[in-house]
């Protein structure tokens, strides 16, 4: 017999992976932002790696 699949995995995208990609975008047009604010790039980077890697992990590892 085979086993009904479980309710939790219906979607084909995990919320996790939603939760990152919205990040992502929200980490790109943040760079486009400081961009006009300013011109350093270690600005630019720490605002990269802070909305698009940090911030996501950390909702996630918080959400589990």
């Amino acid at each position: 017999m085979s086993e009904q699949p479980s309710t939790r995995s219906n979607s084909l995208v995990s919320a996790e992976t939603k939760i990152t990609a919205v990040f992502v975008i929200l980490a790109l047009v943040s760079v486009y932002g400081t961009t006009a604010v300013t011109d350093t790039q270690w600005i630019h980077f720490a605002v990269l790696l802070g909305v698009g890697i940090i911030a996501p992990t950390f909702i996630n590892e918080w959400r589990n």
